[in-house]
């Protein structure tokens, strides 16, 4: 029979080796989650999923006046990224290219008329409309192509552009696009609008419209809001018309705040060797 006192001496002399305490791995554990939490915190902020973007949006700029040094130097910024969007340089360089003219409506435009204009006045400025919209259009008018930006302070919730910013936008720039009429002037009768998804701030977008029916004053246009992959974020169809009292306005301001588009290539005034033009002047004529 082995007693108490035999255990206990079996148990001091015993040869097995005593566990060795995990020490280390909880350390090794800690920086591996602190390295996973820093790369995931980092590709999420470049790279933010929407509904992140949504629930954390970015902190934004306050807003300047759109003549200020720093509002200057963030609008030539925003106009370099602009001219060298890929799908601009694509329509640019397109076959058909010579069957469309390019526009910005108000840039032209005197700024104390402007001022009073809400898309091109009020909301104009770094952070909400900073660049004034790049417009190509077909000189048929039948189609455009709108290249717009769209900043932080147009925004319902924010990081998301609010809804009744993007029918405003819609409609002016649909409203804009009338030189089928007359008089080239047209008021709202009727505005659709389906929404098919967010559309985020800070990013340009595409408005493509298409004149779908003219007779006589009335006109119907279609419309939608797109990203610069091709994703619809606005279908858009609306039916203007021209006002009896269309006549009475200036039409010549009007155009030229809406962009009046240049002479078509096959209509430029022909040029008559009767008038005395030199074709050549860096060559001595006898």
């Amino acid at each position: 029979m082995i007693s108490h006192r035999d255990t206990r001496h079996a148990r001091l002399f015993s040869t097995s080796p005593p566990p060795h305490p995990r020490h280390g791995r909880p350390l090794v554990t800690f920086a591996a989650v602190a390295v996973a939490a820093v790369v995931a915190g980092t590709l999420g902020a470049i790279y933010p999923p929407p509904p992140i973007s949504i629930l954390f949006p970015r902190a934004h700029l306050r807003h300047r006046q759109p003549d200020s040094p720093e509002s200057q130097a963030i609008t030539r910024s925003l106009e370099e990224q602009l001219q060298d969007l890929p799908y601009l340089k694509q329509l640019r360089e397109r076959d058909d290219a010579k069957a469309w003219y390019e526009t910005r409506p108000y840039q032209n435009f005197p700024e104390e008329r402007r001022v009073n204009n809400l898309t091109a006045g009020a909301l104009r400025g770094p952070g909400r409309l900073a660049l004034f919209p790049l417009i190509r259009a077909k000189y048929d008018e039948s189609e455009s192509i709108i290249f717009l930006h769209l900043g932080r302070g147009l925004c319902g919730h924010d990081g998301i552009i609010h809804g009744g910013l993007l029918a405003t936008l819609l409609m002016k720039l649909l409203q804009e696009r009338l030189s089928t009429t007359p008089e080239k002037v047209g008021v709202t009768a009727q505005l659709t609008l389906n929404y098919r998804a967010p559309t985020m701030a800070d990013q340009f977008v595409v408005i493509k419209t298409h004149v779908n029916e003219l007779k006589g004053r009335k006109v119907t246009v279609s419309g939608t809001v797109e990203d610069l992959t091709g994703t619809v974020l606005v279908e858009a169809s609306g039916t203007f018309v021209q006002p009896r009292y269309a006549k009475l306005l200036h039409s010549a301001q009007l155009r030229k705040a809406m962009g009046e588009p240049p002479s078509p290539p096959e209509h430029e005034e022909p040029i008559l060797l009767a008038d005395g033009q030199d074709l050549n002047p860096g060559h001595k004529h006898r």
